[in-house]
């Protein structure tokens, strides 16, 4: 399954652009790639960055990250021992290459080789049962025995006691915030343990403080770098349940752990059963269903978005200053897919994109999964 072999690495001055374009303001995993696949090549991105924004209506300058800043990261990740991986390069996870917003580069600490095994996702609640305590570690522990990495959010309660049952098999711990700001703190000793065998990795900065939005972002990466996610105890509202809805999105097997109906921790995963998911009594009933998957074919690696070779840009596109008003005319706060604002604006889906590049960097759009759109 694992796609190592293929891909091509980006030389060092091209992981400078490729970090100072992904850290720079409103670009995310979905804009990174437009202006990568517009540009031909993160330096001629960085460089229009000033006239994209303007063009969208930017109220101020827009921060670009530095040079210098760029390799301070770079620095601090080498002092601890990270590496950053680019999408499409060797050593990338092969599920999580599939996702529309793949991180343009993760930080990863470890031992590495662990991105390459098939994963599972084991989530749950923070303020766990003993019961689902027991029953995370055995499932997790079997999980490893037979060849997954379990991949995990190292919370408190059910992702803790997954961790700690595949510390020797190799597991993978997602952080919300920077990879040298580990949360919840006391959780620091557990992170030192993985390492061994496993992997921490992150999309954010180098010091960064996860805050509250920064988990569901986490959540997505979670359920991208696996086969399938099994949810072991949730709440009606969990961030369980996020990490499933986005399972979902990116068509990956959600698995839920059927509880009592008299407590509350068993409320969104007897909630997912109802819905199709596939309840889970033993480890069997996991791999049963994700046994074929690992027997199919290999996973293509992206096309475009994931070629580190820097290319030649696209055709220059400069909207008409009324093509421009009447596509942003079209957009509101109901987010619209792309292919209907094509049709409704009459207007190429060339400038149509450039439009939609110009508003993401000013800070007025918002992208949303399968290809909608919105102004914030």
């Amino acid at each position: 399954m694992s796609d190592s072999t293929q891909g091509v690495r980006l030389t060092d001055e091209q992981r400078i652009d490729w970090l100072r374009l992904i850290r720079s303001q409103n670009v995310g995993p979905r804009t990174f790639r437009a202006l990568i696949n517009h540009f031909g090549g993160a330096r001629a991105a960085l460089s229009a960055l000033p006239a994209l924004a303007r063009r969208g209506g930017a109220s101020g300058t827009t921060q670009i990250c530095s040079r210098e800043d760029a390799e301070r990261e770079l620095a601090a990740a080498q002092k601890i021992g990270a590496a950053f991986v680019a999408l499409g390069e060797p050593g990338y996870p092969s599920r999580l290459q599939m996702i529309d917003d793949a991180p343009p580069l993760i930080a990863a600490r470890g031992y590495l080789p662990a991105l390459a095994l098939p994963m599972v996702a084991v989530v749950g609640s923070r303020n766990a049962s003993g019961a689902g305590v027991k029953f995370t570690q055995r499932i997790a522990r079997e999980l490893g025995q037979a060849g997954f990495a379990v991949v995990s959010g190292l919370a408190r309660g059910i992702d803790a006691a997954a961790h700690r049952a595949t510390l020797e098999a190799g597991t993978i711990a997602v952080l919300a915030g920077g990879l040298d700001r580990v949360y919840p703190p006391e959780h620091e000793d557990l992170l030192d343990a993985i390492l061994d065998a496993g992997v921490a990795l992150s999309e954010m900065p180098f010091g960064w403080e996860p805050r509250a939005r920064d988990f569901p972002r986490r959540n997505r990466l979670i359920s991208g770098l696996a086969l399938g996610v099994v949810i072991v105890e949730a709440a009606k509202r969990s961030g369980s349940l996020i990490t499933a809805r986005f399972a979902l999105e990116q068509g990956r097997e959600v698995f839920a752990v059927p509880g009592s109906p008299l407590d509350p921790r068993a409320e969104g995963t007897n909630g997912l059963i109802k819905q199709g998911a596939t309840p889970v009594t033993e480890t069997a009933d996991i791999i049963a269903v994700l046994q074929p998957i690992l027997e199919g074919k290999e996973i293509p690696p992206r096309e475009l978005e994931a070629r580190p070779a820097e290319g030649g840009p696209s055709e220059e596109v400069e909207p008409a200053a009324d093509e421009r008003a009447r596509i942003v005319g079209l957009l509101g706060p109901a987010p619209l897919s792309i292919d209907d604002l094509v049709r409704l604006s009459k207007s190429s889906p060339a400038v149509v994109r450039m439009v939609l590049l110009e508003l993401e960097i000013a800070g007025r759009l918002e992208r949303h999964g399968g290809g909608l759109v919105s102004l914030l």
